[in-house]
């Protein structure tokens, strides 16, 4: 059994098993999912999680630094790039959020301290039984949205932020019929025991 919104494509059924919810403290992986959950806005995560390899070799591993650096020339061969979600708003927002995220770091705080404090430093479990009591954003991604765009992130929504926070293992969401909710004892509470 698992989540209701998993198909059985391979590719779906890996990264529900044995990635969705898992806590996620290094920095740059936390950039990743982040800019890649604004990627998803609009699709479905089946498309951006096909694209993934792609989009890491063109966005340098996520790796800030270089992508800050990507000219307009670079910008140009993106947009032409079928490996990658080609929207203009979503390429700039990925480079913006490179910057946005060199900002805080170059501020003294780490990016993982800074998205896990809102969720006070420690996963939230959930027992949600079925997927309409799953919701889509809650204060926490509301907090953490406007906080985010405040430091100049962009495509960081409230229901994205969710989304991220699910994915990332901020909030434990696989519901109680799931094979995986069980395990969450196994990996523990806090995110720095990953």
């Amino acid at each position: 059994m698992r989540c209701y919104w998993v198909t059985d494509d391979p590719i779906y059924i890996q990264y529900h098993d044995h990635e969705w919810g898992r806590p996620v403290v290094d920095d740059v992986k936390l950039l990743e999912f982040l800019i890649l959950e604004g990627q998803q806005a609009g699709l479905n995560w089946l498309t951006i999680l096909k694209k993934r390899e792609s989009m890491r070799a063109a966005y340098a591993a996520f790796d800030p630094y270089a992508l800050a650096a990507y000219s307009e020339s670079d910008v140009a061969s993106l947009l032409v790039n079928p490996g990658i979600i080609r929207n203009r708003r979503k390429v700039a927002a990925t480079l913006q959020n490179a910057k946005a995220y060199i900002k805080l770091i170059q501020g003294g705080e780490s990016f993982s301290e800074y998205l896990w404090h809102f969720v006070g430093g420690e996963t939230r479990v959930n027992a949600w039984s079925g997927p309409k009591e799953v919701p889509v954003m809650t204060d926490q991604s509301k907090q953490m949205s406007r906080d985010l765009k405040k430091r100049g992130f962009s495509f960081v929504g409230p229901t994205i932020c969710y989304a991220f926070m699910q994915a990332v293992g901020m909030v434990w969401d696989h519901t109680t019929d799931c094979d995986c909710y069980e395990q969450f004892s196994k990996l523990g509470r806090r995110k720095d025991e990953d």
